[in-house]
């Protein structure tokens, strides 16, 4: 029976460049010829990716997956947890709600059937495939939460993998953040790291190697490379990412594309093909003083929808986004959640989000949301209808409720029914299809006609986005391939077992 050889990538805090060494890695292999698997056994984010089957996992995995060349399965990411209010998340178990936890709780009430979950993707995926890349989250020291922890040293153990610890430079002290994790593992898992990869170096790497000798000498640990920092056209995991974006317009560039950013903001992926655009200035909204008059305003997907609708009106952006529209010739788009939001109300009979009942919208769209309990996770293509002109789209839903257009058109024609609303002036549009910017027609033609309201003439070449991101693993792969020593990793994974 054939067995993957399984290496893991921990980190010594959360964003240290996990998630991109592994997606690396996962291409890495894929162009040696090995069928390749990324694996994370429980993710925490608001950034989902649909399969091909309509289930839900982490947005890393199924970009992981895309990079191996193979379709994601929820195997590849069994638990996902989705916060949705403070100290309580949404637990989806294989694609689809498990139900609403504490953290408390979920430590412990879920752990042993989360182990056996997790086992049983393990071996599944160990059996499938010739090479597993397994993710850990946060840090291994986390010595608070490692007897009940679900993602880091345990599935190592489970899986007999070797592990690569990752250290982001850019934050600074990361000598002490390598050198203190490995002292506060326990000795079992102490050997079980391979070496570490400094990641996001910046400079001159001769400045760097007596700090690089100090750490072999004193730990004794391999560095198997100093990744430099490049910027990267992958999709984040998670909001932690969101502190390098900018507030700011840049004023060098034609079109203002500014975002709300609410708490419970989720997908915000969606918004990534505009920073590819050379004449697009995107900025994250997140107090009324910075509203301005942009171009485009997009209210992107919630896991909170009436949490955060409440959030916009504290402190201001409700109001400022009404009369933004009354006030300018702005371009108003919200996806998912940010659809709801534009409608008249969002009710909750069955509380999915929030003890109250219902909250009233900002009455942009002629629409009325009812949340349920049951979870819409599909992917979806159709045909969009705007300003007289038709695009072929395709993308993926992830909601839970029902938006019942009460009058005007549907943005775009599905098989088998419609979806999304616009004003009859189409300066108002609202959608459930995530990616809906992906498709580089209809992102083209939006952009182009921002550019026609402005007496600016038309950019006649634009990029397209799917390619540029698939261009993208090839770029990650080399870059890695150049600074860390894959072969030594390779070596250690097959010592691992014994052998191949």
């Amino acid at each position: 029976m054939r067995k993957a050889l399984p290496i893991m990538f921990q980190g010594t805090h959360s964003d240290a460049g996990k998630s991109i060494l592994a997606t690396a890695f996962c291409r890495i292999f894929a162009r040696k010829g090995w069928k390749t698997a990324p694996f994370k056994s429980q993710n925490m984010s608001l950034n989902s990716y649909v399969t091909v089957d309509g289930k839900e996992i982490g947005r890393a995995q199924g970009v992981q997956a895309e990079a191996a060349g193979v379709l994601a399965t929820t195997h590849m990411n069994p638990i996902l947890i989705k916060p949705s209010r403070d100290q309580e998340a949404q637990i989806v178990v294989h694609g689809k709600p498990y139900g609403n936890m504490k953290a408390s709780d979920y430590r412990s009430e879920f752990f042993h059937t989360g182990l056996q979950l997790i086992q049983q993707s393990l071996d599944m995926l160990m059996k499938q495939y010739d090479r597993l890349v397994i993710e850990g989250a946060g840090s291994p020291a986390e010595v608070n939460l490692n007897d009940r922890e679900l993602v880091n040293m345990r599935v190592a153990r489970m899986a007999n993998a070797p592990v690569v610890l990752v250290g982001d430079i850019e934050r600074g002290g990361v000598f002490a953040s390598l050198v203190g994790t490995l002292q506060l593992l326990e000795e079992q898992d102490r050997h079980r790291v391979i070496g570490v990869i400094i990641n996001k170096f910046r400079g001159d790497l001769s400045l760097l190697q007596p700090g690089l000798r100090w750490f072999e000498q004193y730990t004794g640990v391999p560095v198997l490379g100093v990744v430099p920092y490049v910027p990267m056209r992958i999709d984040a995991e998670d909001s932690v990412t969101l502190s390098r974006y900018t507030t700011k317009k840049d004023d060098e560039k034609a079109i203002d594309v500014a975002v709300i950013q609410y708490p419970r903001m989720s997908n915000f992926t969606d918004i990534d093909p505009f920073f590819a655009e050379p004449d697009c200035s995107v900025r994250f909204v997140t107090d009324a003083s910075l509203l301005g008059e942009p171009d485009i305003l997009i209210l992107p997907g919630s896991k909170n929808t009436i949490e955060d609708v409440r959030f916009l009106k504290e402190i201001g952006l409700f109001s400022h986004i009404r009369r933004l529209y009354e006030r300018s010739d702005v371009t108003i788009i919200g996806v998912c959640g940010g659809y709801q939001m534009l409608g008249q109300c969002i009710k909750d009979p069955f509380h999915v989000e929030t003890p109250l009942d219902d909250i009233d919208g900002l009455s942009l769209l002629p629409i009325e949301t009812t949340l349920s309990c049951e979870k819409t996770t599909v992917l979806c293509e159709g045909t969009l209808v705007y300003k007289n002109e038709m695009f072929y789209v395709k993308g993926y839903e992830i909601h839970m409720g029902r938006s019942i257009v009460k009058q005007g058109d549907p943005l775009i024609l599905l098989k088998g029914k419609t979806d999304g609303c616009k004003t009859k002036d189409e300066r108002i549009i609202g959608t459930y299809m995530h990616d809906i910017f992906h498709n580089d027609a209809f992102r083209h033609y939006l952009l182009n006609d921002v550019r026609g309201k402005k007496q600016l003439s038309p950019l006649m070449e634009r990029p397209h986005y799917r390619q540029l991101r698939a261009r993208a693993f090839d770029e990650l792969a080399d870059c890695v391939e150049k600074h860390v020593d894959v072969n030594a990793i390779e070596q250690k994974m097959i010592a691992f077992q014994g052998g191949e």
